[in-house]
């Protein structure tokens, strides 16, 4: 056995044993790394705003709290607004209920020939096997929904924390990662962080202007029908169609069309037809003119980056795609060379018919070639009428 083949098997059996160990890590804190990077895309998107004050004299730590705090705020509203809105409908549609029984129990009878009742209806319910099985999964299923609820919010305190410490001490970070490389790389790692920040918190701030235009245009057509909860719905519907991509925008006036439904069902085609109107204004007028300085990215590109997002982080993924890839696109775009394009008329998409197309390239192609041979041999003869006197 030759001397080297133990030591190489055990070198073998370390780096398996610590690609292992490595993996069963990385699985086991992938919530972890998740939530750390969407609290670090949290800090870039407030970084301009804490910024700003931390240049007035503020303290990094106090504006972080601020913005944070600005927040908050507004999360809390919008929850509340929403909850009022929710509760209502439901307190009335718990008062109207035996109304709508008596009203489809009416029309069994006469379509059918019984002799129904609401009490009897409401006895057999009462007693019947799978309500007493759904309450008894219910009860059971109380302590899982509080589990989640505490994970969930448990998940929100670990992303403020990480999103509040990436805020506050950004400089003392940016100086730590630079503190380990050359300066060469130390450029290259600033460039690419205000990139970051800058198209990050671009993103976010265009995003909440249109949501804000969009929820006083909804709110606007929802008060001239005197739909109810007008403030929540447009709320609702400026937030969610901006920062859910792709379904966004349809999640969003699902929510105002129903609730228009039970005032007048025409009320409902109105909203319907006027949020189709609006997204066409906002794609084509709006939005060019809001996110052409901040994430300037093919819709094409944007969607694919929403696809791959959601396919490898899910919700989250579809939220960070993309600024991240407006991030790298603007990080790349320094080191791509680009060339100016040739004359030719099929790249403005015209076809060149017959026998011009063939006729069209080998002119370009005998222009390109003959032009360095013509200077060439104008330099040979007068070197040669030179060498010759």
């Amino acid at each position: 056995m030759p001397r080297w083949l133990p030591r190489a098997m055990v070198l073998a059996l370390a780096l398996f044993a610590c690609f292992q160990l490595g993996s069963w890590a990385f699985h086991q804190l992938i919530g972890l790394l998740i939530n750390i990077l969407i609290a670090f895309f949290l800090a870039l998107a407030i970084e301009p705003a804490v910024g700003r004050m931390a240049a007035r004299g503020m303290r990094r730590g106090l504006a972080t709290f601020l913005v944070f705090f600005a927040v908050l705020i507004a999360g809390a509203g919008f929850i509340v607004l929403l909850g009022s809105m929710l509760a209502g409908q439901i307190v009335d549609m718990v008062e109207d209920f035996p109304q709508y029984l008596d009203s489809v129990i009416r029309w069994i009878n006469d379509s059918f020939h019984t002799e129904l009742s609401r009490v009897e209806v409401q006895d057999s319910l009462l007693r019947s096997d799978w309500l007493r099985k759904y309450v008894q999964n219910s009860a059971s299923g109380v302590l899982d929904i509080s589990a989640t609820v505490l994970g969930g919010l448990f998940k929100l305190l670990t992303i403020f924390l990480f999103s509040f410490y990436f805020a506050a001490d950004g400089p003392r970070l940016r100086r730590a990662i630079c503190s380990v490389l050359p300066p060469a790389k130390q450029t290259e790692v600033l460039r690419a962080w205000e990139i970051a920040v800058d198209k990050t918190g671009g993103y976010l701030y265009s995003r909440g202007l249109m949501a804000l235009i969009s929820g006083i245009a909804h709110y606007i057509l929802l008060e001239i029908l005197g739909v109810p909860y007008a403030p929540a719905l447009a709320v609702w519907v400026g937030l969610v169609s901006q920062f859910i991509p792709t379904i966004g925008t349809y999640l969003a006036g699902a929510l105002p069309m129903l609730i228009a439904f039970t005032v007048n069902p025409w009320y409902a085609l109105w909203v319907l037809g006027f949020v189709v109107i609006y997204q066409q204004f906002e794609n084509y007028v709006l939005q060019p003119k809001l996110t052409s300085k901040t994430v300037d990215i093919h819709p094409a590109v944007a969607f694919g980056s929403v696809v791959a997002g959601t396919a490898l982080l899910g919700a989250v993924g579809a939220l960070i795609a993309i600024p991240a890839v407006a991030t790298l696109q603007a990080f790349l775009g320094a080191y791509v060379k680009r060339y100016t394009v040739t004359d030719d008329p099929r790249v403005h998409g015209h076809r060149l018919r017959d026998g011009r197309a063939f006729a069209r390239v080998r002119h370009i192609w005998r222009r390109g070639r003959n032009a360095p041979a013509a200077g060439s041999g104008g330099r040979d003869a007068g070197a040669d009428t030179d060498g010759g006197s």
